[in-house]
């Protein structure tokens, strides 16, 4: 699975640092950086400023807010010196990426309050290319990212995104700066960092498109498994994320997460839903664990916490359940959890049920 990490910031920095440098002769504040308000000098002071900052939410494992600092370039500073500022937080942020734990997050507002070291990287990745290619514009510079990158960033970070043949292009058209055929503009956006729902002894995870596709082809998806894990349900449950994200229906919050133990940072399995809330605004619940984690409750907590988070969502009145007739231990799993049988369900399915065969539970608000 390819990774975004230190390696990556510093590669992206320098990148655009090369390209502004051939310009560093010109007049950047009385020039608009592309379709910004900003002018191309305060745009690449945001740059540096932004590298800095996320690699002091790290650091500091910041999570109510955001560490209360910034910084100030010295009177007189000229646009070489704000590259050698970029240079010098981008190398900041890269040594902090490495040596950040994979199971820290630190506090960012969107959406769900928090990212990984994954989601720093790849959203300090995203800002250089977008403001570079902001300033670019302004100074008549012609500025692409390496494609590969582009769309490792917008299946980490834009997940409702459908992607397209160019993801450069894409990348712009998804944060307002361009255009795609048969799409409509982009006024306003966000980071979409993954969703990690605390348990007690586990945390659910989210997975994204990138870490499904490297799931659906035999990886680890970026996570330390336990022998003899991922389960097959957990890579055919990523699979379909997938195949969800090519086609652009895939809803992020209502996807595919992964168990992973708190005492030691290994997944022991996957569990996640089958779909956006239907019409009655009832959500179905699927899940697995790999076998050397059975027998110690995993599940139950799992399916415990998932079921609380949607069930604390307006749309959402009941979470289900199904599971084959023979399938006495999960069953077994369903009920701890505070399932109930639906009545008058049974093997020969009904409207509660996936189909024919199986036993549906639920569990209501």
């Amino acid at each position: 699975m390819r990774t975004l990490g230190g390696e990556q910031v510093e590669e992206a920095v320098a990148g655009a640092v090369a390209l502004l440098r051939t310009a560093t002769d010109r007049d950047w504040e009385s020039v608009r950086a592309g379709r910004s308000e900003w002018d191309c000098r305060y745009t690449a002071e945001h740059v540096a400023g932004i590298l800095v900052t996320y690699a002091g939410q790290l650091a500091g494992r910041a999570t109510e807010g955001w560490v209360p600092f910034e910084i100030t370039f010295d009177e007189g500073t000229g646009n070489e010196g704000v590259l050698q500022v970029a240079e010098t937080t981008g190398v900041l942020l890269a040594a902090t990426l490495r040596a950040t734990p994979r199971e820290v997050r630190a506090f960012h507002p969107y959406p769900f309050r928090s990212a990984d070291r994954e989601g720093f990287a790849a959203m300090a990745i995203t800002e250089v290319f977008l403001h570079t290619h902001d300033i670019a514009e302004g100074l008549g510079l012609t500025y692409a990212p390496p494609a590969e990158r582009c769309a490792d960033l917008l299946a980490r970070l834009f997940p409702h995104v459908r992607p397209d043949t160019d993801p450069w292009c894409t990348l712009l058209w998804a944060t307002g700066r361009g255009d795609l055929p048969g799409r409509a503009p982009v006024t306003e956006w966000r980071w979409r960092n993954n969703l990690v729902i605390p348990a007690e002894r586990l945390t659910l995870q989210g997975v994204t498109p990138a870490a499904a596709a490297d799931l659906a082809a035999g990886g680890d998806g970026g996570f330390a498994w336990i022998d003899g894990g991922p389960f097959q349900g957990t890579r055919d449950a990523a699979g379909m994320l997938v195949k969800a994200y090519e086609t652009g229906v895939h809803r992020p919050a209502w996807g595919v997460f992964v168990l992973v133990r708190r005492e030691d940072g290994r997944a022991v399995g996957g569990i996640g839903f089958h779909g956006v809330p239907d019409e009655k605004g009832r959500v179905e619940i699927g899940y697995d664990l790999v076998e050397a984690a059975r027998g110690n409750g995993y599940a139950t907590e799992g399916l415990r916490a998932l079921s609380a988070w949607a069930l604390g969502r307006e749309t959402v009145t009941s979470v289900r359940a199904t599971t084959d007739p023979e399938n006495t231990a999960s069953q077994a799993v369903i009920v701890r959890a505070g399932f109930t049988r639906v009545a008058g369900d049974s093997a020969e399915g009904g409207e509660a049920g996936e189909g024919a065969g199986q036993f549906a539970y639920e569990l209501r608000g």
